[in-house]
């Protein structure tokens, strides 16, 4: 599967809406980092709890990012809790598998980190009329994140450091699912320290950044549905420690993009599973490296990290 085949499949799928509906179709599937939302975007909902009941039935959620030529391969093992619909809490735990770059991938050489989470509904959607939209406010947290900013600190001074990096956010998110087109539209704002959720190393500060989404629910066969989407997220512009590798010391980060294929249950789902192709970096800049004779001493090497097109796969279960 390729970028461009996914861009098409979004497009004709995105047309073929205008003619379709699905019925009722909860959002309630983990994203990459474990909170309830799509394949890397938070959504103002969270882990549904049965009518009555204030304790949800635990969300597993299980996805796989495939980068490695350079970054390595990811493996997230998530499990969240919801709360009467109103607030839900969750653990992640990331895998990380080497990469194959023998000049770029120990930045990346080692085993993962905690991710834990936390959000609250401020304001449940269609609250007072059919067009609010739901609003949540939520946390992320990463620690013994040592990619990248940890590597780097390592070759500067000796000394491992493991970092510790959140993001606290406020999310928007309207779904419809009536003619003439259904959707579920979702846009957010986030203050964070991490790049590329903690992959990337730490940020130089704590900024801003934007992130959102666009799925289209079509019906499938077996009562299912499949949900074409595209989401993205605003990266901070400089990561710390990896300015002393660059020459002129600042990397060009770019904004996270995914473009990925949801199927799910139409009614009360239990299951969702994800496929599609994500957009992080590719050449962030250039080092340079010693050519051990005097003339010339150094050449320039684009630092790529060979991730403008990668491969992720998702699953979350309901009990």
């Amino acid at each position: 599967m390729n970028l461009s085949a996914i861009r098409h499949f979004a497009l004709w799928c995105g047309l073929a809406a205008a003619l379709l509906a699905v019925r009722q179709l909860p959002a309630q599937n983990l994203t990459l980092e474990g909170q309830t939302g799509g394949f890397i975007t938070p959504t103002a909902f969270v882990v549904y709890s049965e009518p009555g009941k204030f304790f949800s039935h635990p969300a597993l959620g299980y996805h796989f990012v495939n980068a490695s030529k350079v970054i390595g391969a990811v493996h997230t093992f998530s499990i969240a809790e919801g709360f009467a619909n109103r607030a839900e809490v969750g653990y992640t735990r990331s895998v990380h598998v080497k990469g194959d770059s023998p000049m770029f991938s120990s930045l990346w050489h080692y085993a993962g980190m905690n991710i834990f989470s936390g959000k609250v509904v401020a304001l449940k959607e269609n609250t007072g009329a059919g067009w609010v939209p739901g609003v949540g406010v939520g946390f992320v947290v990463r620690t013994q994140d040592r990619f990248v900013s940890g590597a780097l600190n390592q070759k500067l001074t000796g000394q491992l450091k493991t970092y510790t990096n959140g993001d606290v956010y406020v999310a928007m998110t309207k779904m419809r699912l009536k003619p003439p087109v259904p959707f579920l539209l979702n846009f957010g704002w986030k203050a964070t320290n991490a790049e590329i959720y903690g992959l990337g190393g730490q940020a130089t500060r704590f900024g801003g950044r934007l992130f959102g989404g666009l799925g289209i629910p079509l019906p499938g066969p077996f009562h299912t549905a499949i949900v074409p989407a595209a989401g993205f997220t605003q990266e901070p512009p400089q990561v710390e420690n990896l300015g002393a590798i660059l020459v002129g010391g600042k990397a060009h980060i770019p904004t996270t993009m995914d473009y990925a294929v949801r199927v799910t249950q139409k009614d009360n789902p239990h299951f969702a599973f994800d496929i599609g192709v994500g957009q992080v970096a590719g050449t962030i800049g250039e080092t340079a490296v010693p050519t051990g004779v005097p003339s010339p001493p150094y050449v320039l090497v684009p630092v790529d990290l060979k991730a403008r097109s990668v491969v992720g796969v998702g699953l979350s279960l309901r009990y």
